[in-house]
């Protein structure tokens, strides 16, 4: 199967902070805001539907939990991503990723589903059998974990069609991937557990819990990744959660500690098809705030305007600033055995500080450079990789870096 998933995701947000925050059903929070900026990125409006008949997300959506941390059908394309940095208690660090991706295959009934899989279905077929059978959507889980100390880097890459293998509930947080399975511990889905293994050599087991309220990025609710009237998503975050449990490596047992992202983003189509891919990054810095940053790069290698980035301060206020200020560069690259592809590494990242008001700098600094996954199922090469944060050349906070579109561009498989 080629480029049906992309690599991840597009974790971005429109180019001005959320105008409001958005009321939730069942409880839970929503992260203040602060007033809009200047504008600085004008797409047309929002279409309602793609060509193919599926949704697009839409603004003022009010958002209700846990319904919305569920999978949402109605949408082309859907996923769940957590990274983060975890500590073994001799100090041990460890960089882990894991993504669950759904995509929808076409706008077919669940009969129409079963027997276009071949099933035979008789009249008196319940649809939870016929189910069984599904066709119409396809799952991809990606798991990777790096151990610092050596810089080995494990990945795998699973792919299983809805039914018996993979699926994902719609009323509450329940995804599962061939034995990777991501689910809500907790009566508004915030708490939930994580637990898969990678190829036979590695596994983790952990239970994340909030440290801050959740993000909803974009203007409106929406955000636009850009000109296209149908390139937008419902970007949801969780930028800080506390994780706890256990890894298994080499017949070993580690208890560790640490701290992971979390996004889930609903979307039916990403990229335009100017764009080749993004550059991105989730920084958790050690005094409690957090950037979501991304580059948008067109084929002639100009930043999209459509690129952003966002502060979440202490509290979860987000702060958003468009293209223009901000600078993303590399001071050097790294080039892939495997794809061959050449990634800008390591990552200098310069905007201003809404704490200070001044513009500062920092390195996003790879704990390892060969953090590539290789696409052996999706085909799509890509670099997902925990990095170090420094300013000055002082340790101030921990990151994860996605890097897309290096290896061929990205615009059939997110639109």
């Amino acid at each position: 199967m080629q480029n049906y998933f992309g690599t991840g995701r597009l974790c971005g947000g429109a180019c001005k902070a959320l105008l409001c925050a958005l009321s939730l059903h069942a409880g839970g929070e929503v992260a203040a805001v602060h007033g809009s900026p200047p504008e600085r990125f004008s797409p047309p409006p929002l279409a309602l539907k793609t060509e193919d008949g599926f949704s697009v997300p839409q603004t003022g959506h009010v958002f209700s939990f846990p319904r919305d941390h569920g999978s949402h059908p109605d949408f082309k394309v859907e996923w769940w991503y957590v990274t983060g940095h975890l500590f073994g208690p001799s100090k041990e660090r460890f960089g882990v990723q894991a993504t669950f991706f759904r995509r929808a295959q076409g706008r077919r009934s669940i009969a129409d589903a079963g027997v276009s899989s071949g099933a035979q279905v008789s009249p008196d077929v319940k649809g939870s059998e016929v189910a069984r059978f599904r066709s119409d959507e396809i799952y991809l889980f990606h798991a990777a974990l790096l151990e610092v100390s050596t810089g080995r880097f494990i990945h795998s890459e699973r792919l299983a069609r809805a039914g018996w293998d993979a699926g994902a509930e719609t009323e509450w947080l329940s995804v599962r991937v061939r034995g990777a399975s991501l689910k809500s511990t907790s009566p508004q889905g915030n708490q939930s557990a994580l637990r898969a293994s990678i190829r036979d050599g590695a596994a983790f087991d952990l239970l994340l819990d909030p440290l801050k309220p959740l993000v909803i990025f974009g203007k409106d609710g929406v955000s636009r990744k850009g000109d296209s009237p149908t390139a937008a998503s419902w970007y949801l975050t969780f930028p800080r959660m506390k994780a706890g449990g256990e890894l298994f490596l080499e017949g070993k047992t580690v208890p560790v500690q640490g701290e992971v992202w979390m996004d889930h983003e609903i979307s039916s189509s990403q990229l335009t098809g100017e764009q080749a891919g993004w550059d991105w990054a989730g920084i958790q810095f050690e005094d409690g705030r957090e950037i979501m940053v991304y580059r948008l790069r067109r084929k002639d290698g100009s930043t999209d305007p459509a690129s952003a980035l966002t502060w979440v301060d202490k509290a979860g206020v987000t702060t958003e600033f468009g293209a223009a200020e901000f600078d993303w560069d590399a001071s050097g690259k790294w080039k892939s055995p495997r794809s061959g592809a050449e990634y800008p590494l390591p990552v200098r990242l310069k905007a201003v500080d809404p704490a200070t008001g001044r513009q500062e700098q920092w390195t996003l600094q790879p704990l390892a450079a060969d953090q590539e996954l290789d696409g052996s199922v999706s085909k799509v090469p890509y670099w997902e990789g925990a990095c170090r944060v420094l300013k000055d050349g002082k340790p101030v906070g921990s990151a994860y870096v996605e890097l897309t579109g290096y290896a061929g561009a990205l615009g059939r498989a997110l639109r």
